[in-house]
């Protein structure tokens, strides 16, 4: 195996200007990854939570979060450019009910809970260089919605690919960009420090933020929560949910030997321990990706370190080309922000409900997110309808389904009416009309090698057609 050693990698990323914080941290993996690190966590090194505070039980502590609220910020992760639906722009440009985008809806909702709240709320985005303009073009149409010359957004930084055949930074002179990766959301802590929005967030007051995905529309402000890490000084709290058979193949969280939350991803589970990992009874929680943190404590965390957080290291094996096996292998290195748990003393977990955890990754799940299955009320919070989302299962063939523009042509009226259905399986090409109604389990097959349409109206109970 040849390898420069991390010359080649730090003269790249100081051609681009990235801060030194960022290229100390990505060395530490680098070296790692040389001495053979995988990223994985044993069965060896942790063990299950049995039990983490419920949200039930956080009334109490309202009153605490509606007076704590001016010294709230809302963040929402906005890098992706939903690859995993053929996207080449912004996942949170997406239509998500009606005309309205994702980032339209953040946008209100914000703009609602200030209103509600008589609050300041900032809202700011951690976008990435293919989200950032388009991004910023959609939040500018709401006039009100910036605060205090504090900026729309900042930017998440990036990193080199290292060829896993040589271990020197890859190069693909047909597309440059193809040499970089995102280093995952754990790079949110580094980069509100080297942006300044660290500091100046501090500099006006605010103490807290509120983290999330801008494709989970139900990860909703919260006075309780807020309240009860006020109260209690918690400076870092993480939401999680109870796995169900669904949710087996993602993340969980766990504690190691002497009591410190982790969470590990499924890139972390060794092939042999996979059944253990996905015992949802064994490891009963699953990290929604909501955070809420003190910045004093991050800010206090980020100088004992360097600017640089000790984050578990993932390393994900890719092709240079995404599923072009011909094109070369690659290690790309990410942290997760979820992480950050197992840093601050006193970090807790918090159970939280389902309905806080609308996760939009598929064209299956945007389809779910469209249909009757859920509402938006006058704050514009996606709320569930009645019958539990999670029970639900839409299974779109690939083919067809996968990539938006082609999904979107297929559901030019939008979605079926899903509250009453519990599975619907669509094979082959199928072009639905308005107003159809799934019951039950239905599943819908075209193998004629022609698209065929589902007439308005039409309604499927427990049947195979």
């Amino acid at each position: 195996m040849v390898t420069g050693g991390f010359a080649p990698f730090a003269k790249k990323m100081m051609q681009e200007s990235l801060p030194e914080a960022v290229i100390r941290t990505f060395e530490n993996h680098y070296s790692a990854i040389c001495k053979g690190a995988t990223g994985l966590v044993t069965e060896k090194t942790i063990r299950p939570v049995d039990y983490v505070p419920c949200y039930d039980d956080l009334s109490a502590y309202r009153k605490v979060g509606e007076e704590s609220i001016n010294r709230l910020v809302l963040i929402k992760l906005n890098g992706g450019l939903g690859t995993s639906m053929g996207m080449t722009y912004a996942k949170s440009l997406l239509p998500a009910r009606g005309k309205l985008t994702f980032l339209d809806i953040i946008a209100r909702q914000t703009l609602a809970a200030r209103a509600r709240y008589r609050c300041r709320l900032p809202l700011l985005l951690m976008s990435s260089g293919g989200t950032q303009h388009d991004c910023r073009k959609t939040l500018m149409a709401y006039d009100s919605l910036p605060f205090d010359e504090l900026p729309l957004d900042f930017l998440q930084h990036k990193v080199p690919r290292i060829s896993t055949r040589t271990l020197a930074p890859i190069e693909w002179p047909e597309d440059p960009s193809l040499e970089w990766c995102p280093p995952g959301h754990g790079d949110i802590y580094a980069a509100l420090k080297t942006s300044g929005v660290l500091n100046e967030l501090q500099a006006r007051g605010f103490r807290y933020a509120f983290v999330s995905n801008a494709d989970n529309l139900a990860a909703s402000l919260d006075v309780n929560i807020l309240g009860w890490m006020c109260a209690e000084h918690v400076p870092f709290v993480l939401e999680v949910a109870k796995r169900t058979e669904n949710d087996k193949k993602g993340g969980h969280l766990a504690q190691t030997a002497t009591g410190k939350l982790i969470v590990r991803e499924t890139t972390q589970c060794p092939t042999d321990e996979i059944e253990k990992f996905q015992d949802i009874e064994r490891y009963q929680y699953f990290n929604t990706n909501n955070l809420w943190i003190d910045l004093r404590a991050l800010e206090h965390k980020l100088d004992q370190y360097g600017n640089n957080l000790p984050l578990p290291l993932m390393v994900n094996k890719k092709y240079v080309v995404a599923n072009d096996a011909d094109s070369p292998q690659v290690f790309q290195t990410e942290t997760a922000m979820g992480a950050g748990v197992s840093l601050f003393d006193n970090a807790k977990a918090l159970l939280v409900s389902r309905e806080r955890f609308v996760p939009v990754k598929t064209t299956n799940d945007l389809l779910k997110l469209w249909s009757d299955l859920y509402t938006i009320d006058d704050d514009f919070g996606v709320l569930l309808s009645g019958t539990p989302a999670n029970d639900v299962i839409v299974d779109l063939d690939p083919v067809f389904y996968r990539n938006f523009d082609s999904f979107y042509k297929r559901f030019p009226f939008g979605a079926p009416l899903l509250s009453q259905a519990c599975e619907l399986k669509v094979n082959g090409d199928i072009l639905f009309g308005s107003n159809v109604v799934i019951k039950g389990c239905v599943n819908l097959s075209n193998e004629s090698g022609e698209q065929m349409s589902i007439t308005s109206g039409s309604s499927f109970n427990n049947n195979t057609v």
